[in-house]
């Protein structure tokens, strides 16, 4: 019982830093980044890197947050932003990218599937069980992302014009506040986030050009259901995540990789609003 517990709540923590990149890229510019699974790909190889050259395997994690931070800047400012009026063409550019990034992985690393070293390995005792040391510090992991996401939106002059810009952008620029600036930072951040959890599940995974794939539908799911709201998005994770571990415990791990998304739809379909309490 024990065991189920923490495989329902190490999942919660892992769909949360999956889906946060996402989320805040969603909240300000009103787009699904369907780049996203690269990016997260992207963040994997980030830790192949680092296994390759034999460097300390915890050094992955700052390299995938800034290769992602400075790829998505490039991004933002070379395509995105002559595409802020046309939302849908948004999308397809985001699709598009996800692709030509995915053959250039191809391209550089080959299509095998390779391994990462992990910064922790091995198992605790907890309660006579033993647990993955690796899937509890994920847990500390998300925690930590989610206090940062915190402090950065409420404690932070750029936080304040984020959060402006999401509630009402037209008036935010009104107001004086740079919208351009506020989208390039958001999609650098998303794009930061989107590798460094790829960094963090590469260790529980294998590294190959379509790792990223699976995560992406789980993230959007969730993103749709939880709005603008992190709060959402967190209780989102543990009630989905929940069901799809119970799923994959009891019924069948088939079964339970399509709960997530099923329960999702049927949650939209009951209520539009999904997680989110505004």
């Amino acid at each position: 019982m024990l065991y189920l517990f923490l495989d329902i709540i190490t999942t919660a923590a892992i769909l949360f830093i999956v889906a946060s990149g996402l989320l805040i890229i969603f909240g300000v510019m009103k787009i699904i980044n369907f780049a996203h699974g690269v990016f997260l790909t992207i963040g994997g190889y980030s830790s192949l890197v680092v296994t390759h050259f034999d460097w300390n395997p915890w050094f992955s994690m700052p390299l995938a947050f800034v290769a992602g931070c400075l790829l998505g800047a490039i991004i933002e400012r070379t395509v995105l932003r002559f595409l802020y009026h046309r939302p849908l063409d948004a999308i397809l550019a985001t699709w598009g990218l996800g692709i030509v990034l995915g053959q250039l992985i191809i391209i550089g690393f080959g299509r095998e599937v390779q391994f990462a070293a992990g910064p922790v390995s091995g198992a605790m005792e907890l309660f006579g069980d033993f647990y993955s040391k690796y899937r509890l510090l994920l847990i500390i992991f998300s925690m930590l992302v989610a206090g940062a996401m915190w402090l950065l939106l409420k404690g932070t002059r750029i936080g304040l014009q984020t959060r402006a810009v999401i509630m009402n952008e037209p008036l935010a620029r009104g107001l004086g506040i740079n919208s351009s600036r506020v989208r390039l930072i958001t999609f650098s951040f998303g794009a930061g986030l989107a590798c460094l959890a790829g960094a963090f599940i590469t260790p529980l995974s294998s590294v190959d050009p379509n790792m990223g794939l699976p995560w992406l539908v789980s993230a959007f799911m969730l993103v749709l259901v939880s709005g603008n709201s992190f709060l959402a998005l967190a209780s989102a994770c543990i009630v989905l995540g929940g069901a799809q571990v119970l799923a994959s415990t009891y019924i069948s791990p088939v079964i339970g990789g399509l709960t997530l998304a099923v329960l999702a739809a049927l949650l939209l379909r009951i209520r539009p609003k999904g997680f989110a309490y505004d």
